[in-house]
């Protein structure tokens, strides 16, 4: 079976390389639609909002109107999305989609290769179009790419005290971490609540599984083998999980973290109550905004930290538009999928932080921040760049999310004491068992 996903991967990369390769430069046209409502379900929350702005320049541009019959965090989205398939309620045009999510939809969405010309799809990132393919179908069109890496504050380092306190405790000078462990002995050691905690990190869905992922793969563990059996609660798992239960246990974390999605954690490290916060690049614009965040004049960025296999974890993802095969003008549905997408919105994205899908966008950031007085982001920019090189994503098949809905209770559970890791692991990996087997993959 997992010879048939990637047979699949292999055409779908081979289709799009031929695809761009016809392609020659030319304007891409948004086309003309007077008086209609595109209706659209969209992800909400402080890193993904800003470029919504760019709506109404649409609307005046071919005429049509945007309803947002939807703004959600992305989890919540998806469980949404799922109710509308399964009660047939398909009555939007375009919705928030994800690497992660989209081969879950099945035909839900068009496939954007047949809609869009090739010298408009030749301005993506290639790798990044090729994750945005399911089945050999071009399902997305993506907006950022995420990759996970460590955000810090400068002044908890600079401080003579703190530095005075760590080397006497641990014989080593204090300096940000490079691996799991030392981060883990940093959170513990910054951590002073209720003032200040050592980080915090999201504590259900797939923000969970997908933390618990990366740690694991830098252990030099996976969730499955090359026939997709479950192997996540291997002793590379156990540590991964040990890791969060470390931290709780130590009331390093707040308790209230098992709660937590992206957008607690953001606003937490920008209200300074964090040390540390393992996120994505689209926070940086928020935490390097004085007028937003406390930390903006102490932000210090790192590459993600090495697993005891000497490897990053590099959980990474494209968030993208997605156009529905029930939609009643595709073609209106395409045009505000492709201007969300374009060189001026990927730019926008760039300029808060995020990594844009056009291959132009990198270089014209960086000038960007260069130019207008935003070292932060110059700084943070090619670190986070730089760690694609390792970035993986989560296995990209339908049963992903209901797997990541099977794991994250149990690594809940053993976060907050209810279970060992390795019951909590064992007990996961024999529900993820019965979901593969169902659907025939093993």
């Amino acid at each position: 079976m997992a010879t048939k996903f990637l047979a699949k991967a292999l055409l779908a990369t081979c289709a799009l390389t031929a695809l761009m390769g016809s392609a020659t430069a030319q304007e891409f046209d948004y086309g003309k639609f007077d008086g209609y409502t595109l209706k659209v379900k969209l992800i909400g929350g402080t890193q993904y909002e800003k470029l919504y702005t760019r709506i109404p320049e649409w609307e005046a541009l071919t005429g049509a109107k945007v309803e947002i019959v939807s703004s959600k965090n992305h989890f919540d989205l998806d469980r949404e999305i799922k109710q509308d398939i399964a009660t047939g309620q398909i009555t939007w045009c375009v919705g928030s989609n994800h690497t992660s999510f989209a081969p879950q939809y099945g035909d839900l969405y068009i496939d954007l290769a047949q809609a869009i010309p090739a010298s408009e799809l030749a301005k993506y990132v290639p790798g990044t179009l090729q994750a945005s393919m399911v089945d050999g179908r071009l399902v997305q069109l993506p907006r950022v790419t995420d990759v996970s890496n460590l955000y810090y504050r400068k002044d908890l380092f600079e401080d003579p005290a703190r530095q005075e306190a760590y080397k006497a405790e641990f014989g080593t000078e204090l300096a940000v971490p490079t691996t799991y462990d030392e981060l883990k002995q940093q959170i513990i050691f910054f951590a002073d609540p209720p003032n200040l905690y050592g980080t915090a990190f999201a504590g259900k869905d797939e923000g969970l599984s997908g933390r618990f992922m990366e740690i694991l793969r830098a252990n030099g563990g996976d969730l499955f083998d090359e026939n997709w059996n479950p192997i996540f609660n291997s002793p590379e798992g156990v540590a991964a999980l040990q890791w969060f239960v470390d931290l709780y246990e130590a009331g390093a974390v707040p308790a209230g973290t098992v709660n937590y999605t992206w957008d607690d954690i953001g606003q937490a490290f920008a209200a300074g109550q964090l040390a540390f916060d393992l996120d994505w690049p689209g926070f940086a614009g928020f935490y390097s905004d004085p007028a937003a965040s406390t930390v903006a004049d102490n932000l210090g960025f790192a590459v993600a930290p090495t697993g005891s296999a000497g490897k990053r974890g590099a959980w990474s993802g494209s968030h993208s538009f997605s156009v529905t095969e029930a939609c009643d003008n595709k073609d209106a549905g395409v045009s505000f999928a492709v201007f969300m997408t374009n060189d001026e919105s990927e730019l926008m994205e760039a300029q808060a932080g995020n990594l844009p899908t056009r291959s132009a966008t990198f270089d014209a950031a960086i000038e960007y921040f260069n130019t207008n007085d935003k070292p932060a982001l110059a700084e943070m920019f090619p670190i986070f760049q730089a760690s694609l090189a390792e970035a993986r994503t989560p296995p990209l098949i339908p049963q992903w999310i209901e797997v990541s809905n099977v794991l994250w209770p149990q690594l809940q559970a053993a976060i907050v004491g209810e279970k060992t890791s390795q019951e909590a692991l064992d007990k996961a990996a024999g529900d993820a068992r019965i979901i593969l087997e169902d659907a025939g993959i093993l």
